[in-house]
């Protein structure tokens, strides 16, 4: 089944842009990628711009992407409501529907990444690939 998605803007909870300290990685280790997706659900009786017979849900993606020089971390925020649809549970989205939920926050990571990147290295950005 297809979801019916309105979403909230994307919202950049915490940013980090940290230059590689290669001394300090010999002793500590080297910082590994990890991207992590999580989909809570939120009551919608909370929620002003939910009705009855749907379902808000919380999206946060989390990362820590090491390159050449730099360490980039933190982790973007979205609440989605999905129209007419109650679910109940996580188990009840398909790899799709978490495909759908999560793809605004990869593009504001891929845009967050290229532009702070060409900034701060004074070259063109990085180029994320998912």
């Amino acid at each position: 089944m297809t979801l019916v998605i309105e979403r909230e803007q994307e919202f950049v909870n915490q940013f980090h842009y940290d230059a590689r300290n290669y001394e300090w990685e010999k002793e500590n280790g080297t910082p590994e990628t990890a991207l992590n997706v999580q989909f809570q659900l939120v009551p919608v009786d909370d929620l002003k711009n939910a009705k009855e017979g749907d379902t808000a849900i919380h999206t946060v993606l989390t990362y820590m992407i090491p390159l050449e020089n730099v360490v980039l971390s933190g982790f973007v925020s979205q609440l989605d409501y999905v129209r007419d649809r109650v679910i109940e549970e996580q188990e009840e989205l398909d790899k799709d529907d978490m495909a759908e939920l999560a793809a605004p926050l990869f593009d504001l990571l891929k845009r967050l990444v290229r532009e702070t990147t060409e900034v701060a290295l004074d070259q063109p950005g990085i180029q994320l690939e998912f």
